[in-house]
């Protein structure tokens, strides 16, 4: 799959966090427009952002080349007016696209970082390369709170070339998740969405996470499930045999299952409350 890729001058990079992210988080922060991972369930699909481009879903990448001085001087004026700083990043693209390896957008920001720091910093990814920038992040846990979430949304290889075949491998992601935790970083699993995983899944995660996050195709896509449809995710699991795992109460029953290997303070699921009775 070809990409087309812009460097771009960003008016800002941190946005007010909103929707789902208002639960602790103040802003949202994403070094790159688009990504190249192309998950066929990204509720970013049916966003804004992607609605009004003539190029589809991970095709196209634009790289903020000034977003380590925009983050420098907006976290400077809300520091002159006191504000907190709890950062998500990112929301609507993934910090560790594989051109970050090249343009190095999210580590300059990290670098910024540790001379401006926030007061808590979520990386949420699912790519490897990650670990290439433990060196940051080992001082940056010095001076603020740092979480690493990588997701893990399956054990199953199998699952993942179904769904989101040009994402990094799942046991790539998970030594990854290790090198980070034994680091001394806190980190999270990220089961965002739930796909079909083996009973041995919550084993593999067992002494290498602080943290287990879980949400689903049906209360994680920003519209209680309707992006997902219109996605065509129940066809697709449909289509492999996969329908009892597209559930409204699948959050509920991972999160069961996962208690058994977890306590319950370890866990998060996301909306617990997401459907009325």
């Amino acid at each position: 799959m070809g990409i087309e890729v812009n460097e771009i001058l960003a008016k800002k990079i941190l946005t007010e966090a909103k929707g789902y992210l208002d639960v602790g988080f103040t802003h949202s922060l994403n070094p790159y427009s688009g990504c190249a991972f192309s998950c066929r369930y990204c509720y970013v699909r049916e966003m804004p952002i992607q609605k009004f481009k003539e190029i589809p879903w991970g095709e196209w990448l634009d790289i903020k080349a000034n977003a380590a001085e925009n983050y420098r001087n907006e976290i400077r004026k809300l520091r002159e007016k006191n504000k907190p700083v709890n950062i998500f990043m990112s929301s609507v693209t993934d910090p560790y696209q594989p051109i970050e390896r090249k343009a190095k957008i999210t580590r300059s920001i990290l670098e910024e970082m540790i001379e401006n720091p926030p007061d808590f910093l979520q990386i949420q990814t699912r790519s490897p390369l990650i670990t290439r920038d433990i060196d940051l992040l080992k001082k940056l846990n010095e001076i603020c709170e740092v979480l690493v979430s990588i997701t893990i949304e399956t054990d199953r290889e199998d699952m993942k070339t179904i769904f989101s075949s040009y994402a990094p491998g799942i046991k790539l992601r998970i030594i990854a998740l290790k090198e980070i935790h034994n680091a001394g970083i806190s980190t999270q699993a990220s089961i965002s969405p739930v796909l079909p995983f083996t009973p041995d899944f919550p084993e593999v995660l067992i002494g290498i996470v602080d943290h287990i996050w879980i949400d689903t195709l049906s209360i994680g896509d920003g519209s209680m499930g309707k992006r997902s449809e219109r996605l065509g995710m129940p066809e697709l699991f449909q289509q492999h045999e996969l329908s009892k795992w597209y559930r409204k109460d699948l959050h509920l029953m991972v999160g069961k299952y996962f208690n058994k290997y977890f306590p319950t303070e370890m866990i998060r699921i996301s909306k617990k409350e997401a459907f009325p009775k």
